[in-house]
């Protein structure tokens, strides 16, 4: 695990995403409003934002999960609802927030499922590679064999990341990728993402820790209440007075002592 990592090279397709004045319901009750964003390749934009802010909600429609009521959303200049879902396959790789087998799968069985996109075209030959090279990055060469729902929750959450390693598209969509690991793997998670969009690829994650996010991202989204309340850089959107208002919590941010990066803290009572 100490060895350096290197990502195999994204897909053939450089993306770019956009979102304009997009808007989700569930049934009559507006659920994201009025949203808008973009992601340039080499980009990582994290969503944040308090529960219920719309997070999973907002990459659900980006991933094209949920419809939209309003707005439009383009990967690389097109709508996308004029991509067809195998080419959706071979540009953006999801990573939901819990990934379940019905049946009882190994762990290389279901990272090996991340190139199916790519099934019928040249870059078959590449699926041993891609798979191999998913089970190194994120340390789980050791469970090839083990039938994935015998892992635990960590482990699981590592092996899904390898799926949507191995399918290598030059966009990665990851919700929540780092709830159920410890801290490590967390900076292991964040720290292979990042690496992506130094190759030139697009990452949106959506993260609770705040400092993770502060530390990652070129660019944080915040959300609360189904509404864009900044997007920018983490040290211009991660002010105490934006935070605890949408928190409801007082917090306080103060720059890293080393690298300025903020550094999130609730305000505790005393004792």
């Amino acid at each position: 695990m100490r060895r350096t990592r290197t990502l195999p090279q994204v897909g053939p397709v450089e993306a770019r995403l956009r979102v304009d004045r997009l808007g989700v319901h569930r049934g009559d009750r507006p659920i994201l409003s009025d949203v808008t964003f973009s992601v340039a390749a080499g980009e990582l934009l994290a969503l944040v934002g308090p529960n219920g802010a719309g997070k999973s909600t907002l990459l659900g429609a980006i991933c094209g999960d949920l419809p939209p009521a309003d707005g439009d959303i383009e990967f690389a200049g097109r709508p996308l609802a004029r991509w067809a879902p195998v080419e959706l396959g071979r540009l953006r790789a999801v990573l939901p927030q819990r990934t379940t087998m019905s049946f009882p799968f190994t762990v290389g069985e279901v990272v090996a499922m991340g190139r199916a996109p790519w099934a019928g075209t040249r870059h078959a030959a590449e699926d041993d590679d891609a798979v191999d090279e998913a089970l190194r990055l994120t340390g789980m060469r050791p469970f090839t064999g083990r039938v994935f729902s015998a892992l635990s929750g960590g482990e699981q959450a590592r092996a899904a990341l390898a799926r949507v390693l191995a399918q290598r598209t030059p966009m990665l969509l990851l919700d929540e990728p780092t709830a159920a690991l410890d801290l490590h793997h967390q900076e292991l998670v964040l720290t292979l993402a990042r690496e992506r969009t130094r190759q030139g690829g697009t990452v949106v994650v959506v993260l609770h820790d705040l400092g993770l996010a502060a530390a990652y991202a070129d660019r944080i989204a915040l959300l609360a209440g189904g509404r864009l309340v900044a997007d920018g850089p983490p040290t211009e959107v991660l002010t105490a007075d934006r935070l605890s208002a949408v928190y409801q919590h007082e917090i306080e941010v103060l720059p890293h002592p080393r690298t300025g990066v903020p550094l999130v803290v609730p305000v505790r009572p005393p004792g």
